[in-house]
């Protein structure tokens, strides 16, 4: 069956292309060219998501294909207000049960931005042509490892355009998405500064997070010299950190006050946003912000710094320790540093 299921991928795939030719040749109306049900398929987590952003809206500005998206329900509002998106299915805790509600909507396509276990059976229950984004997971233990680089010198996003390839649909160059659901506004205590930076403190991994005591520094010295006030962002488990960080800059806390579209109303009205590798770089990056980014265990060579558009001309500052033999030392991140020492972060007491 996996024969005859490569084979069926295969014809699928020329007919489609086939018929983009013949469309751009003039040789087809683009009314006969073949308008098909696509489910796209990313699972996780904030910046990753957001980082389909351009596949989602490609797909659906040059072409007429319905487009669904499946991720799982806790990032509901990362894509709640995405105009592109038909329809949104959510992965609860039961694969199975995901499944027989997306066998029930008969897709014609399917585009895996995720690649892991679960969207492979979802691959396989569905049995519908399909195009996988390949993660390059042993170039990245290469690096990670040895420190030998073997990845592409291209963004995450590029890649992920690839899956689109047979279907003629191409990167149109306006870098990410992020839509803010306006009936959600800030809470009425809120009051935000006229002139202000954000500070994303937040980040899943520990050794992704900038110090506290060395965002106090970087907030003490930028507020000093460019005359700003900052607003902190970040979760609930961020609470303790901001209180002392404001506490010793006069910054005003919002960490695990806001929701993610709270949080990106707030930086939409800053003027620059400064944080870790993290899911709120993303958004950051999509609301077409200034943004200055620290990176610790991680590096811009995984292919997942800030994505702008095409002539962007505001600011994009990477800010990393490149004389550490350690670094990067996991795709991912730690909950602490392995070697001890975190300097991939503590350099920045002396150096920034």
């Amino acid at each position: 069956s996996s024969f005859f299921l490569q084979m069926y991928n295969f014809f699928f795939k020329y007919l489609i292309s086939v018929a983009y030719l013949l469309e751009k040749s003039l040789l087809l109306s683009p009314v006969i060219i073949l308008i098909m049900k696509i489910l796209v398929v990313r699972f996780s987590s904030i910046g990753d998501i957001v980082l389909t952003s351009p596949v989602l809206r490609c797909l659906k500005t040059q072409s007429e294909h319905v487009v669904h998206f499946v991720t799982k329900r806790k990032f509901e509002s990362v894509v709640a207000a995405n105009p592109y998106i038909d329809k949104t299915i959510f992965l609860e805790d039961d694969l199975m049960a995901l499944v027989k509600v997306l066998k029930s909507e008969n897709y014609d396509y399917i585009v895996d931005l995720h690649h892991n276990l679960r969207s492979k059976i979802i691959k396989i229950m569905l049995n519908k042509p399909s195009s996988t984004f390949h993660k390059l997971n042993f170039q990245k233990l290469l690096l990670t490892k040895f420190k030998v680089d073997r990845l592409p010198k291209i963004h995450i996003v590029d890649r992920y355009m690839e899956t689109l390839r047979e279907l003629g649909v191409k990167n149109d160059g306006l870098g990410l998405d992020f839509f803010i659901d306006r009936e959600e506004g800030l809470p009425q205590d809120v009051q935000l500064p006229d002139n202000y930076y954000v500070f994303a403190i937040g980040g899943q991994h520990k050794t992704k997070i900038v110090p506290h005591d060395i965002v106090v520094r970087i907030i003490n010295r930028v507020s000093s010299s460019e005359n700003v006030d900052f607003v902190i962002i970040g979760g609930k488990e961020n609470r303790e950190d901001g209180d002392f960080i404001a506490s010793k800059t006069g910054a005003i806390n919002l960490s695990g006050v806001l929701s993610i579209n709270q949080s990106a109303q707030v930086m939409e009205k800053s003027k620059v946003v400064y944080t870790g590798d993290t899911g709120m770089m993303h958004i950051a990056a999509a609301l077409k912000k200034n943004v200055v980014s620290f990176w610790g265990n991680t590096v811009p060579e995984f292919g997942m710094y800030p994505y702008f558009p095409t002539g962007f001309q505001g600011k994009n500052v990477i800010v990393e320790n490149k004389n550490l033999s350690c670094r990067p030392c996991h795709k991912l991140g730690y909950k602490e540093c392995p070697k001890k020492h975190f300097e991939c972060m503590r350099w920045l007491e002396n150096e920034y």
